[in-house]
């Protein structure tokens, strides 16, 4: 591979420290070059302007400017792929998941030492490739007011089977997906289980945001949940979501273990132990935009066991990994744009006859 077929990066961060280490990171790859380094993103935007990278790695917290203004002021005028390094704390969180609203590919979170950067070294370097091939998006809107507590209760009992439930896997992209999404559903369909690859301490801050989006009432999933109609339990960062289902209810199950295609939480974990279970028949199950491929194996086994299953499609999807990945086993039924989605789950999660199981 010649040096100009590697994918260009710019490193914009105060510190000079991962300013380094990010460069030697990023640079010790073959398909990777580091074009420039950058203080703040004053010194960024004439970098853009003179170097022209592929990929852009952003601090949140610079002075003169702080990230999410640049990353907001990129996304209007010339939006490129950016994965955003976020500290590790609430308010690193919170600033990550706000970049990732205005058009961020990806986040990922510094580790708490200096001499840790080694760490997320790898990680780094897949997101960075897998955000060369991204589709920049700029920034969605706002999340609205939620409706009252006691509306979203009111229609929590409308749903009828305790057997069906919604499952759903995403990757990068998925953040924004989900915003798109969850708005648009209402409060009576089966309860849902979600695995979104972020950071470990993101996940809670994510389902809090969902939480305030509509009727829909999410919150991070803990070992022992029931999972409720009404409900949306997100995998915690970190920690594999599984749902067991009791012969009345789904109980959520929150462990450790190895990872799955480089994931914990993973997608395939979550979509098999309901294929295992005895009620697939009764799960609408899909995939959202994602690097890799997880969640493809889980939606075949559900798919073989009647359930109902889809993925998102290319146009769409942020990047176009995990979708394909189930579009081309054969696990998803049903290619859909982001915009149908809302209103496929909507569809599917009524009482209806089971979709046929696959010999």
């Amino acid at each position: 591979m010649t040096r100009s077929q590697k994918i260009r990066v710019l490193v914009v961060d105060d510190s000079a420290v991962v300013r380094r280490m990010a460069r030697e990171t990023l640079n010790a790859d073959p398909e990777l070059d580091v074009v420039g380094v950058a203080v703040d993103p004053y010194e960024a935007r004439d970098k853009i302007k003179l170097l022209g990278p592929d990929v852009i790695t952003l601090d949140l917290e610079m002075p003169r400017m702080d990230g999410l203004t640049f990353l907001r002021l990129l996304m209007e005028r010339r939006p490129l792929p950016v994965v955003v390094l976020s500290s590790l704390t609430q308010r690193g969180s919170d600033f990550a998941l706000e970049a990732l609203r205005l058009g961020a590919v990806d986040v990922l979170g510094k580790p708490g030492g200096t001499y840790s950067f080694g760490g997320i070294g790898a990680e780094l370097v897949a997101k960075v490739k897998a955000a060369a091939r991204a589709r920049p998006r700029s920034a969605a809107p706002r999340p609205g007011r939620a409706e009252p507590a006691a509306a979203r209760d009111a229609v929590r009992s409308a749903a009828a089977d305790p057997r069906a439930v919604i499952l759903l896997g995403a990757s990068t992209g998925g953040v924004e997906a989900l915003h798109e999404v969850i708005p648009h559903l209402p409060g009576d369909l089966p309860g849902m289980a979600i695995v979104q690859h972020i950071p470990a301490l993101f996940s809670r801050n994510l389902a809090e945001r969902l939480n305030h989006l509509g009727l829909v009432r999410v919150r991070e999933a803990a070992d022992g949940d029931i999972l409720l109609p009404g409900t949306a339990l997100v995998a915690p960062g970190n920690f594999h979501l599984m749902l067991r289902w009791s012969g009345a209810h789904y109980t959520a199950r929150v462990v450790s273990g190895p990872e799955i295609w480089h994931q914990r939480p993973a997608v395939d974990l979550l979509f098999k132990s309901v294929a295992e279970s005895g009620t697939a028949a009764n799960c609408v199950a899909g995939v959202l935009t994602g690097m890799g491929k997880d969640g493809a194996d889980g939606l075949l086994q559900l798919r073989r066991r009647g359930a109902t299953t889809f993925a998102q499609d290319e146009a769409t999807s942020v990047v176009y990994g995990m979708p394909r990945a189930a579009r081309d086993n054969g696990a998803a039924q049903t290619v859909l744009p982001l915009d149908q989605v809302a209103t496929y789950l909507r569809r599917a999660g009524q009482p209806a006859v089971p979709a046929a199981a696959l010999p």
